[in-house]
């Protein structure tokens, strides 16, 4: 309750002043004289808690001469907001800011392939040559056409046709062992292959430029002609026609979005037949004869590989899914 403060003189104590519209009645004039001199009240202002008790129940009205000394309105407190605020500060615990330095390898660019197959055709010619034997030497010249179905997926033909020569064992053997080696020439093959690509990366040439490389899988199923080469001059050879499945791995560097280097290893497997060990003038002389009596053995062809493959068409495009 707001109390009310009146000036009187010091000493002197007069009637309570009612305050104005109380009980519908108009206030009681004050009769006490007023000081002669108003300095006799020595500007002094006591402060009537009485009266106060009796103020502030009436209407409305203010009288101009009374000091409201009611208590602050702790709604507009200005230290109680800035407490607030200061509790709601604290409250929310600020971290410390970690910084890490940045350099070139926290950047990860993740790049298009430079180079795509799908629904491409790729014409490979290539040379090769034996790895596995030791007395005769086969080289070969042959080519491959494939179309890749997808980027990692692709069916093709091949054909090969082949060169062969003798190597040193084989006169040592002969001077040696007074024995000449039994052995085979190929001649041709030609098969259908299925080529499978897991892998795919780059590698930088001295820091300075990126070259792509891809690895595929090699699988197939053919033919193929071998042709026994007789001992003795004087005795006629045979053919043998081979059923020659192949399997093999492939490493292929882009050099451009036509052209490609390709390396790979080849193993061809068959069963071949040969010129029979007692072959004589009486035993086995004909060629029929000599290939109905012959012996055979399991042959492991591995070779290597090298061509430079051109792809039609020489350009391609990327496509955006949406």
């Amino acid at each position: 309750m707001a109390g009310t403060a009146i000036a009187q003189p010091k000493g002197k104590k007069g009637p309570a002043t009612a305050a104005p519209g109380k009980a519908g009645k108009a206030p009681a004039p004050d009769k006490t004289p007023a000081p002669a001199n108003p300095g006799d009240a020595g500007g002094e202002i006591e402060m009537d808690a009485d009266d106060g008790k009796q103020a502030g129940a009436g209407s409305g009205d203010v009288n101009p001469d009374e000091i409201d000394m009611g208590e602050p309105d702790k709604q507009g407190d200005l230290n109680a907001d800035l407490n607030i605020a200061e509790q709601n500060a604290n409250a929310v615990k600020a971290t410390p800011v970690k910084k890490t330095p940045l350099s070139w390898q926290d950047i990860v660019v993740v790049i298009r392939k430079p180079f795509l197959k799908v629904r491409r055709t790729e014409l490979l010619p290539f040379v090769g040559t034996t790895m596995n034997d030791n007395m005769v030497r086969h080289y070969t010249v042959g080519g491959e056409l494939a179309y890749y179905l997808t980027d990692v997926l692709a069916v093709g033909v091949e054909g090969l046709y082949y060169v062969h020569s003798f190597r040193e064992p084989f006169d040592l053997v002969a001077r040696q062992a007074r024995r000449l080696p039994t052995i085979n020439q190929y001649n041709w093959s030609a098969a259908l292959n299925f080529h499978y690509v897991p892998v795919y990366g780059k590698f930088a040439v001295f820091d300075h430029s990126l070259v792509t490389w891809e690895a595929s899988f090699t699988a197939g199923i053919g033919a193929g002609q071998s042709e026994v080469i007789p001992r003795d001059t004087k005795f006629p050879g045979f053919t043998n026609l081979l059923i020659v499945p192949n399997v093999g791995a492939s490493m292929r560097f882009f050099l451009s979005k036509w052209l490609t280097l390709s390396l790979g290893i080849r193993d061809y497997v068959f069963y071949d037949h040969f010129e029979p060990k007692n072959r004589t003038e009486i035993m086995y002389a004909t060629a029929a004869d000599a290939k109905d009596h012959a012996d055979g053995s399991l042959i492991n062809n591995v070779m290597f590989q090298i061509g430079v493959s051109f792809w039609l068409p020489t350009t391609f495009e990327y496509t955006t899914f949406r």
